[in-house]
């Protein structure tokens, strides 16, 4: 009787053991099913199934880099030709150099084994490729509809990475730069033209274009209204620059952060363009190539675009 009392004690013994056993893997399990958290993006090329708060990060858009900089986020590889100054930090040798913005280095990449790869336009039709390494977003700035795509970029980055308080704290900061200036270009009454600088060679850039946030958000009004956009610009003359007489000549150096062989005030500032209202009133304004050329769409990069265009009216 004795020794089967003792086989019952042991037996519940066991019992409760194997019990807590269950729960620690039950509660090893929800902490693993919690890591492995998963939302659905979709983009301009597909649907891509992302996991939440991804560890190894590839980024080859300097305007992504630049956002999730500011949300404190680590990367782990990107292109390092021409990175933009403010972001200098990434030339660092603890981030993997992935090849440049226009050729990915496919067996890099690939030895990262990267959980998420962020992309945008020059990368678009190497989609499929990056896809097979890893998943693959597609992020752009719709140039028609520039607020609304900026904002709805950096929202789906602080999802993913869970920083939505930080974009919801920025993005205000944002609007309220931007309606100051619209008072400001409102009250100002001029007009303004803005070119790309490259070498040489001078392209204007118009409502809906690339750089013409000036004109659609920041309210600006455009000295020439038919100007064509295209990613490239409209190739223009300086007479063409003489003929419209801009009060103010917005003026972006492409070769400043590629390499060019002359600066955008030697091309810009001859003799005809000396005869217009923009010089004379010393209106001609060199914006940042890093924030203008290289990485539009950042946190960092919108508000200090907005900035610029702010201190060169007022």
């Amino acid at each position: 009787m004795r020794k089967k009392s003792i086989f019952i004690l042991l037996a519940i013994f066991l019992a409760f053991v194997l019990a807590g056993c269950n729960s620690d893997a039950s509660s090893t399990s929800g902490s693993e099913t919690e890591s492995k958290e998963e939302i659905t993006v979709a983009h301009k090329l597909g649907e891509t199934v992302v996991p939440k708060n991804p560890e190894k990060v590839v980024v080859f858009d300097f305007g992504v880099l630049d956002t999730l900089d500011t949300f404190e986020v680590e990367v782990t590889g990107i292109p390092k030709e021409n990175i933009p100054a403010y972001l200098s930090k990434y030339e660092d040798d603890q981030y993997e150099n992935v090849g440049s913005l226009k050729e990915p280095d496919f067996e890099k990449i690939d030895e990262i084994a990267p959980d998420l790869i962020i992309i945008s336009g020059r990368q678009s039709a190497l989609y499929e490729q990056l896809s097979e390494i890893a998943p693959t977003i597609y992020l752009e700035i719709d140039t028609q509809n520039y607020m609304d795509s900026f904002k709805e970029n950096v929202n789906l980055l602080a999802e993913i990475f869970g920083k939505e308080d930080v974009a919801e704290e920025k993005l205000a900061e944002i609007d309220k730069s931007i309606q100051v200036l619209n008072e400001k270009a409102a009250a100002m009454g001029g007009n303004a033209l803005i070119i790309l600088a490259n070498d040489g060679k001078v392209s204007a850039y118009g409502q809906g274009s690339r750089f013409g946030l000036i004109h659609d958000v920041f309210g600006i009004t455009p000295v020439d209204e038919s100007i064509e956009s295209s990613t490239h610009g409209q190739s223009i003359s300086f007479e063409y620059i003489v003929e419209k007489d801009p009060d103010y000549l917005f003026v972006i150096d492409r070769g400043a952060v590629v390499g060019g062989e002359s600066s955008a005030k030697q091309v810009v500032e001859n003799e005809l363009v000396k005869m217009t209202k923009a010089y004379q009133n010393n209106h001609i304004i060199y914006l940042d190539p890093d924030y203008w050329y290289l990485s539009g769409g950042g946190l960092v990069s919108v508000a200090e675009m907005t900035k610029q265009i702010e201190e060169a009216i007022q």
